[in-house]
């Protein structure tokens, strides 16, 4: 294997000093548009000392871009994305790269936002925090409750018994959702949330949540890490996980889990002993 060659000082200080003047230009945009900002540059691998910043400074939420200086992919997201997205274990909100974008940040809002909710309590999590933001940029929220088609693998066709058993099960659980959205939607409308509500029937949930995405011009996704089936070991639930790899607009997931509940990966630990820290 070649051996890297080492920077020299002048390139090296050159490239610090490109650095820091990009990062100055940012920092001076934001502020324009009215957000207190700090600038920061590290030393080192990407995705590594991206986490390391978050943890050593208790950061509450890690806003990426889907793609950064290597250039848009066919993957939804680059590699370094992937790497922080998988040991933040903090809420992180991911903006496409490919999508158009303004430099008029002042007057940058998201009309409408859409909520996937299962009508279990960790699924409503981050719903504060959905309310908030669409009170602040006047968004419409959208609640979304889709109801799974129960699954009886049979090597036969069902018999009719067996499919009114699946009707009255989706129409228990249609009945519950009605009245989870109604309970829910009640103390937005009072705090003046332009709220509405979509419940669907479907045998495939997230694909049936990506066209809602599409056919209600949804601008942003917002969810809880996990939903009632969410394991508390691993730090996103299925639904998370497919909106990070397959989602199309800006998504923030709201981490329901505290850091030190996610167990570490089999790779991270062997990683651990290998290194010694």
């Amino acid at each position: 294997m070649r051996a890297q060659t080492p920077a020299s000082a002048l390139k090296w200080s050159f490239r610090t000093a490109e650095a820091d003047a990009y990062l100055e230009e940012i920092a001076d945009h934001l502020q324009a548009a009215g957000l207190d900002v700090q600038a920061k540059r590290v030393e080192g691998k990407a995705a590594e000392q991206i986490l390391a910043f978050a943890h050593q400074h208790a950061v509450d939420l890690v806003l990426l871009s889907s793609h950064g200086q290597s250039g848009l992919t066919g993957w939804n997201v680059s590699s370094v994305v992937q790497k922080i997205i998988a040991r933040a274990r903090v809420s992180i909100m991911i903006v496409r790269a490919y999508h158009p974008v303004t430099s008029d940040l002042a007057h940058l809002t998201y009309s409408r936002l859409l909520y996937p909710l299962d009508c279990s309590q960790r699924a409503e999590y981050a719903l504060p925090v959905a309310s908030m933001l669409a009170q602040s940029h006047g968004s419409q929220l959208i609640l979304a409750h889709i109801i799974a088609r129960t699954e009886m693998p049979r090597r036969r066709p069902l018999t009719d018994e067996e499919l009114e058993l699946i009707d009255r099960v989706i129409e228990l659980n249609r009945v519950e959702a009605v009245r989870c959205l109604e309970e829910l939607q009640a103390p937005l409308l009072a705090e003046q949330v332009d709220v509405q509500s979509r419940l669907l029937v479907s045998d495939k949930p997230a694909q049936s949540l990506h066209n809602l995405v599409r056919e209600e011009k949804i601008d942003m996704v917002v969810m809880s890490a996990h939903g009632y089936s969410g394991s508390t070991s691993w730090p996103y639930g299925s639904l998370a996980l497919n909106f990070i790899i397959y989602g199309t607009t800006p998504l923030l997931i709201v981490q329901d889990l505290p850091s030190d509940h996610i167990e570490p990966t089999a790779a991270e630990i062997i990683a651990k002993e290998h290194t010694g820290h």
